[in-house]
């Protein structure tokens, strides 16, 4: 009986349009409150203006309200009267949700009910979303501050290239929270990630391991630990009633670089045997390339492999947050 959907936005304020059976409004909102005119509210509860004036000067007099927190004044912009094709704009007082409750209990209107319950819930999402998206922007702040600290305590180790591309990895990383800007207004695809039955196998991985041992003196290169990698490539594809726990590609092969890389499979040559095994998992799902460019650059990928490398085992989550987000990049 009652439904409301978002016309424009302006600033900071929404423009919402309230529509039922008889009456149509544009309702504006702001500071997560809905505000309407005077002539607004005469329409709303199908009472004449002097009736609602009378209304809201009892409901000051008596106060029950403040005016400076129930009333603002906002523009209003109209067809000039007497100039065909001219605008004119004109301030306008507005009266905020709890003054509309107000002088609707006054009326006891049929309309006035409706709208309550449509303000209501339209606030109700308005806040929610509001609250979801700052969320996610501030956690995505926490994770890149925690990336720049990782990468503070390997600085002074690193080459030249090494440092310029672990700064790049976390900027392009810190560029989420523009994607966040365009889910604000409602233009970011979700991404769910691929989803593939096939599996890297163990035996495979060792022969593309045993390529590298070639151009190695040391005698520990690529010497495996208690069967690490076949328990890594066991975990990647665990489940749990029925379900996989790592659902995507994608995240597999995130947890799969990670845990290479942390668990120290191998006694020498672990973080290019890792970087490796990543670059061989993502060409087996054909996710290695997208138009004509690899998915994660060498560059990229030595950083990612670095920052891996130095990270505490709580910080798990930043780390696999970030090489998805390469993985997801669009």
């Amino acid at each position: 009986m009652y439904k409301g959907r978002i016309l424009m936005e302006e600033k900071k304020n929404e423009i919402i349009l309230f529509e039922n059976q008889d009456v149509k409004l544009e309702v504006n909102l702001k500071d997560e409150t809905v505000w309407l005119s005077l002539e607004q509210m005469a329409k709303l509860f199908e009472r004449d203006r002097t009736v609602i004036t009378r209304h809201i000067n009892n409901i000051f007099k008596n106060q029950e309200l403040n005016k400076d927190e129930v009333c603002a004044k906002f523009a209003h912009t109209t067809e000039h009267g007497a100039i065909q094709g001219k605008k004119q704009t004109r301030e306008l007082d507005y009266y905020n949700l709890d003054m509309i409750i107000s002088v609707g209990y006054r009326v006891n209107s049929k309309q006035g009910i409706i709208f309550r319950k449509w303000a209501t819930r339209v606030l109700k999402d308005y806040m929610i979303k509001g609250y979801a998206v700052n969320q996610r922007r501030l956690e995505y702040l926490e994770k890149t501050i925690k990336l720049i600290d990782i990468a503070n305590r390997i600085d002074e180790r690193l080459e030249g290239n090494d440092a310029k591309g672990i700064l790049k990895v976390i900027g392009d990383y810190s560029k989420a929270l523009d994607l966040l800007d365009d889910y604000d207004h409602k233009t970011l695809k979700k991404i769910d990630g691929n989803i593939d039955e096939r599996k890297i196998e163990y035996k495979k991985c060792i022969e593309v391991i045993n390529k590298l041992r070639f151009n190695e003196g040391s005698s520990l290169f690529a010497l495996e630990r208690d069967k690490g990698l076949e328990s890594i490539i066991g975990n990647i594809y665990q489940s749990f009633d029925g379900q996989d726990i790592y659902k995507s590609i994608e995240e597999k092969g995130a947890n799969f670089l990670y845990l290479i890389v942390k668990n120290h499979v191998f006694a020498d040559g672990n973080k290019r045997i890792a970087a490796t095994l990543f670059i061989y998992f993502l060409n087996f799902y054909g996710i290695l390339y997208k138009d004509g460019k690899q998915t994660i650059d060498n560059n990229t990928l030595t950083a990612l492999t670095l920052l891996i490398a130095e990270s505490n085992p709580k910080e798990k989550e930043v780390i696999i947050d970030l090489v998805m987000n390469f993985l997801n990049n669009e």
